[in-house]
Formats: C-alpha cells, structure tokens, sequence
C-alpha cells in the first residue's frame, strides 16, 4: 500500500500553471472553421489554454504571399493579403486567447523548391531569396503592429518554422535553417525590437546548443529557446549516434523509460541556460492513430508529466486540442487514436479531464511525502486551493510494461475541520466516453441518442469519500486501478 503524507499548515512552493500557457492544434485554415472555434473555447474556458499554436500560417491555402496575374498572366509582381490572419487572430483575441505563431511553411510564390509535407501540402524548401522572404515577414509584422497595437503583440510569440531537424518539414541543412532564423529575427526586431522571437523549434530536443551557439557567434537576437518530445524519442535522445533512417525502422520495438519526458527537460532547460524555454509539442505518442490517445492511459501519462516538469519549463504545449485534424487528411471515426484532447465532435476525452483536474489546483504546491519502501507506480500532486486542498492521485507506468492496480492511504496532518471529501475518477470506468462508445458497435456517425450516451460517459462524476479525523490529523483511503487519475478535494 502506497502511504502518503501531507502537511496542511506547510507554505509550500509556488505553482505555475504552465501548461495552460499554449496548447496546439492543426494547421491555421482549420481555424476559421466554426466548430474547431466552438471546440477551441470551450478548451480555453474549461482547461485554461492562453495561446494556441498552429502549423501553415504561411501556407498557400491562406492567401498570404501570391503571384500576382493580369489576364491570367503572371505580371512577376507578389500580393500580401492577411485577411484570413486577422480572422484567426481577431478570434483568439475575442475569446481571451493570443496565437503562438509558428512562421512556415513557405509560400509556394517565394519557395525555392516544391518539396511539400502533409495531405495539406505545406512547403518544406527554403526561400528563393533572403529579400523576399525577409519583405514577408516584415509586411506581415508590420501590419500584426498597426492593426493590434505594439502593446498586445510583444506579448506575442514568433517561432521560426517547425522541426527543422526533420528532412520531412525542411529540405535544407542545418545551417541553411539557421539562416532563415537570423533574417527572420533581424527583421522582426527592425519592425519593434520589443517583439519575441525564437527557435529552433526542433524535434526530439535536438540542436539547442548549436543553435545557440549559432546566435551568440554572429549576434542574432534570441528571446526564447523551443523545442518539442514526445516518450517515443527516449531512444534517439539516448544514443546520438543513431541514426533517423534506423529510428523509424525500430521504432515499433524500441522502448522508453517511465518519467523520460522529464529527463529530456531537465537536459534542455540546462543547454537553453537564461533564456525561458517552450515545449511547443508534446503528447503521450508521437503517432496519430494510437488509440492510447483516447484511452485512460493518456490522462494518467498526462497527469505524470505535468507532475514532473513544474519547474522547469515556461510553456508546455499539448499537441493538440482537438481531432479536427488534416495532416493526413482527416481521419474517420470518432475514435480513431488522434492527438487530439476532443474528438472531431467536440467530445472529451479521458486526457481533456486530466486537463481539467489540474486546472483546478491551486496555485501553491504542498509537498508529499511517501512512506513504505515497496515499489509502487502511484504518485500524487498535492496543492492548496480557495477552499482547502486538492490531491491528485495517477497510477501509470509505460503501456505494455508491469503495472496493477494498488490502494493507498493519505495521512493529512495539522488538518483542523474538514466539511466534505469528494473524490472525481478517471479510469476504465469513469470518464471514458470510448469504452460507451464500443458497447455501442463503434458507431461510424452516431445518431442524437448515441451522442448523448457517449458525450455523458465522458462527464467527471463527483463522488463522496470517506474519511476518518482525529483531532488534526484525517486519513483517507483509496484504491487506483491501471492507469487510473483520482483528484479528491478536501474542503475545511
């Protein structure tokens, strides 16, 4: 039995709800769709999220940077429109939230090649020439300045492209990606040096070093560092010598470490020293389609690494919020393993009310102390809230790996008087719209009745727990099955 000791009366250290900073989602046009909007503040409002971040502001389908025509004809002259930018970003701004602007992939009018990634064909190639991509980007900052205001938009953030290190999201070298970071930071601190730039966006935590490196050698500005990890990288971060071409052809036998996410932060805050740094992707799996994602297992890996990297990070980006996702076309089925925290019917799953569980902590963490020497898979947050504590409880360890379920105990000392003790449960029986959605046929389109049952399998049902006080001191009694989250909230 897992035994764990809290002391009400302790100060305690400060909670930064930093995964609430940005949260991502599919390419920017999907953002002018009305359900991905009724989807998106529904998440902002539930959950938290301030910024979004999105793949393809630049891309063609956004009208951003075309060839101009006369009669058909190219005049060789280029048009800037930011109608569909001002749309996306008025939005955000309407509903309390910003956009974490991610600048890529190139328009096809100023790209110099036609290497393209994803079903919505973003392109991958560098610039024709520095002029012309430099010219986009302060036209587009400019006009972000004049029509917002400097104010709001130095609270913005730019980063410059997505995953560099992946031949797949760009066809150039290294040092060809660290050339379109210097143009792009120069010329955005020549449209106002108070705007926030920074990289290099990478995959897999590669290239912070370099990058900075590349940045303090030739006096490029640099304000934040970027990056992203997702648990199945665990084995090419731990041996550098192995190739990409080998990771992929492994990667369905290669295994990574319970608590890795962490490690991989804890290396990268230290190479990113001073400067604040971004996770701008992560997830429990970096496959879409693993149907984990829409399992109970998610809320529980999510609970554990939201857990284990307080501190350490400024903004810890969920890649994404909903299934309303084109990247290889989108997919059919209302659980079909997508990133997303909702399916494509804005139904929430097991990893949306983990989200949910941590938004309501405090923002003062309590220390928790184990006791008993056997091993356990349990762990547990603790943290101060308006009315008295919240715990949360998650039982995880890597899928496919030994894993049971356990019962524990919480001892809360210098307690005084509790009112109430009301437990909320994520597992296999509880907030688990998927399971419902199976004992139904796996409906392809289901009918209102269908939806109904489904979306209300999915609802964090309170339930009282009981407990037993002594004088100060009140113990309460709990049982975790696999992958199970348990939030309970103590109220004096």
């Amino acid at each position: 039995m897992a035994c764990f000791k809290i002391n009400c009366k302790d100060p305690g250290t400060k909670l930064e709800h930093y995964w609430e900073k940005c949260v991502g989602s599919c390419r920017a046009y999907t953002a002018l769709r009305a359900d991905y909007r009724e989807q998106l503040i529904k998440a902002h409002r539930e959950l938290g999220f301030q910024y979004v971040r999105f793949h393809g502001l630049l891309n063609d389908d956004m009208s951003v940077c075309l060839p101009e025509t006369k009669f058909m004809q190219p005049t060789g002259k280029l048009i800037y429109n930011f109608f569909n930018i001002d749309s996306i970003f008025d939005f955000l701004l309407s509903i309390g939230m910003k956009p974490f602007l991610e600048l890529g992939f190139m328009p096809s009018a100023i790209a110099s090649g036609d290497k393209t990634c994803f079903h919505y064909k973003g392109n991958i190639t560098p610039p024709k020439n520095d002029e012309q991509w430099e010219e986009l980007i302060s036209r587009l900052a400019s006009h972000l300045v004049e029509r917002y205001g400097i104010d709001e938009v130095s609270t913005w953030f730019f980063e410059v492209w997505n995953e560099p290190n992946l031949p797949y999201f760009w066809s150039g070298t290294q040092e060809e990606y660290f050339e379109l970071y210097r143009h792009t930071a120069v010329t955005l601190k020549k449209v106002d040096d108070r705007l926030k730039v920074g990289g290099p966006a990478t995959s897999i935590n590669a290239w912070i070093p370099d990058f900075l490196d590349f940045c303090q050698k030739n006096s490029v500005p640099v304000d934040f560092v970027s990056t992203h990890h997702y648990p199945s990288d665990d084995p090419l971060w731990r041996d550098p010598s192995m190739t990409m071409e080998e990771f992929f052809h492994k990667s369905e036998t290669l295994k990574y470490k319970r608590g890795c996410l962490r490690e991989m932060t804890e290396r990268a805050k230290a190479q990113a020293g001073d400067l604040p740094l971004y996770y701008t992707e992560w997830n429990t799996s970096a496959t879409c389609g693993d149907q984990l994602h829409d399992e109970p297992y998610a809320a529980a890996m999510i609970a554990k690494t939201l857990s284990d990297n307080d501190g350490l990070v400024s903004g810890y980006s969920y890649w994404t919020f909903t299934d309303i996702f084109e990247e290889a076309g989108q997919m059919p089925g209302m659980f079909y393993g997508g990133f997303g925290l909702q399916n494509v019917y804005g139904i929430e799953k097991p990893g949306y009310r983990a989200f949910e569980l941590f938004h309501g902590l405090g923002d003062r963490r309590l220390p928790v102390v184990r006791e008993g020497g056997e091993e356990t898979f349990v762990e547990m947050i603790a943290s101060a809230t308006q009315h008295g504590i919240r715990l949360i409880a998650f039982n995880h360890n890597v899928f496919g790996e030994p894993i049971h379920r356990e019962n524990g105990k919480i001892v809360l000392e210098n307690a005084g008087g509790v009112k109430r003790v009301t437990g909320y449960r994520i597992d296999e029986n509880h907030a688990n719209p998927k399971k419902k959605w199976t004992e139904l046929g796996r409906p392809g389109y289901p009918g209102k009745e269908a939806m109904r049952e489904i979306r209300s399998a999915s609802r964090l049902a309170g339930e009282k727990c009981s407990y037993v006080q002594k004088d100060d001191t009140v113990e309460i009694s709990f049982a975790l099955p696999e992958y199970g989250v348990l939030a309970i909230d103590i109220d004096f």
